[in-house]
């Protein structure tokens, strides 16, 4: 069964951590797809690629790939062919299907709208909120905090989406702070439907939230709540069941199946009776010259060819990180951040971006500053010196990350952790973070199509 870490969880001392961390090292049960070469730099060498931009996108899991492999021969359009393969492909999407809904725990009976929970493949996680911000009832209330990602900060306000009022809320300065502020939100709202959307972690500084106590509190007041677990389930077993929420969305792309899939989990009945988030074949049961009657759940939201690949590479992904496997990378990578944490905070000028304080439970993710290198700078040096891939930018969550920059910082350079990430990758970092504050950049760097790049650039990035 799958659990869930609740925001203040102390589950694991930094002791227990860091001998877990050695332990999975030697048996991590997952693997990537990496190229053995390595990476060049400036200086003409090649070393090691450091990942350290898992939160964007994280690379292909060799359980994926393999997967895929085994899936690419018997490819077909699925559902409606009489051909073997044809059927072998739906097969497979279906089965894939299944396999997400025991990785996110999708309640099989019925609640009390009459309706279990469906599964709805989309594109990611900004296609699953758009797809529910057109499925919820015409004037939904919809309360969302500013610290959210862009993709569910943004399709309520949008003019295809039928919500109603759409309640902003500020900052919260606790976990506390935000469960009372969305109560007293969902209170004051007019009388019908309404709606909680929050993050499960936050992509800008890992910070988990209160999810269960702010279910809690939602459905308290009458409301639902939709879970943006992108960046959640890369690192922690999520449940829709035992947190309760009623909508979960997630990227294949963030759980080590980068082949254009995600999903919408959640209850079924709005989703029944909205008109289909696209039009065309596959939602229809029957099209006349006069009218349409449309499909059921999930076909009714699934239109057109549908991507029986990325689906079954997310059905992989899902499969490789069990409750137990998860719980584990979770315990290594916890480890490693505060390795790296640690390391940062020794760097004078070096700012961590917090919301909650440096305390507060969190996935493998850090954001931070550095005084007097630009974020940008700081970026493309680490990549063409040190063979080091990290974000930087305002990390589409604008208002957030905006709120927590300090003084005289425009942008902040954010550093995400993986199943790929070592010791030796978390030292290279702080050790090239320290070597640029003490002496800067060893080369010159010129704005190159919107980006800071090496001028001149010997590497063949190609």
């Amino acid at each position: 069964m799958t659990t869930v870490i609740p925001f203040d969880s102390t589950r694991s001392s930094r002791s227990a951590a860091r001998i877990a961390a050695r332990e999975a090292d030697t048996a991590n049960p997952c693997a990537i797809v990496t190229a053995d070469s390595g990476v060049p730099l400036v200086t003409g060498e090649y070393v090691d690629y450091a990942n350290f931009d898992y939160a964007a996108s994280a690379p292909c899991l060799t359980s994926v790939a393999d997967a895929l492999s085994a899936a690419l021969p018997y490819y077909a359009s699925v559902h409606r062919g009489a051909g073997h393969h044809s059927q072998v492909s739906t097969d497979a999407y279906e089965r894939s299907r299944r396999s997400v809904a025991r990785f996110l725990g999708v309640r099989a009976e019925a609640d009390e709208s009459g309706s279990a929970d469906a599964v709805v493949f989309v594109r990611g996680t900004t296609d699953a909120v758009n797809l529910l911000a057109r499925a919820v009832p015409e004037g939904c209330t919809v309360v969302v905090f500013e610290s959210e990602h862009h993709a569910s900060l943004l399709p309520w306000e949008h003019p295809a989406s039928r919500a109603g009022e759409v309640v902003r809320l500020p900052l919260p300065e606790t976990p506390e702070a935000a469960v009372s502020a969305a109560r007293a939100a969902l209170a004051e709202a007019p009388e019908g439907p309404r709606l909680l959307c929050v993050t499960a972690a936050s992509n800008v500084t890992g910070e988990i939230w209160p999810v269960e106590e702010l279910v809690e509190a939602a459905h308290t007041e009458g409301a639902r709540v939709l879970v943006d677990a992108a960046q959640y389930v890369p690192h922690l077993p999520f449940s829709l069941a035992e947190t309760g929420a009623d909508y979960v969305a997630l990227s294949g792309h963030k759980l080590y199946a980068p082949f254009g899939s995600g999903v919408l989990a959640g209850r079924s009945d709005w989703l029944s009776a909205a008109t289909p988030y696209l039009a065309g074949g596959g939602a229809t049961q029957k099209v006349t010259e006069h009218d349409v009657i449309w499909n059921d759940l999930p076909a009714r939201h699934e239109a057109g060819s549908p991507n029986v690949l990325g689906a079954v590479a997310l059905a992989a992904a899902c499969d490789t990180f069990n409750t137990q496997t998860l719980f584990l990378q979770h315990i290594r990578e916890a480890a490693l951040l505060e390795r790296l944490r640690a390391g940062l905070t020794e760097i004078d000028g070096v700012h961590e971006l917090t919301l909650w304080g440096a305390e507060h439970a969190r996935v493998g993710i850090v954001s931070f500053v550095v005084d007097g290198l630009p974020a940008d700078l700081l970026a493309a040096a680490l990549s063409a010196e040190y063979g080091i891939g990290v974000r930087d930018g305002l990390f589409c969550a604008h208002p957030l990350t905006q709120h927590l920059l300090p003084e005289g910082h425009t942008q902040a350079v954010r550093a995400s952790l993986g199943v790929g990430t070592t010791e030796e990758h978390v030292d290279r970092l702080v050790g090239a973070v320290a070597d640029l504050v003490a002496r800067g950049p060893r080369w010159e760097y010129a704005d190159c199509d919107g980006r800071l790049a090496p001028v001149p650039d010997p590497r063949n990035v190609l």
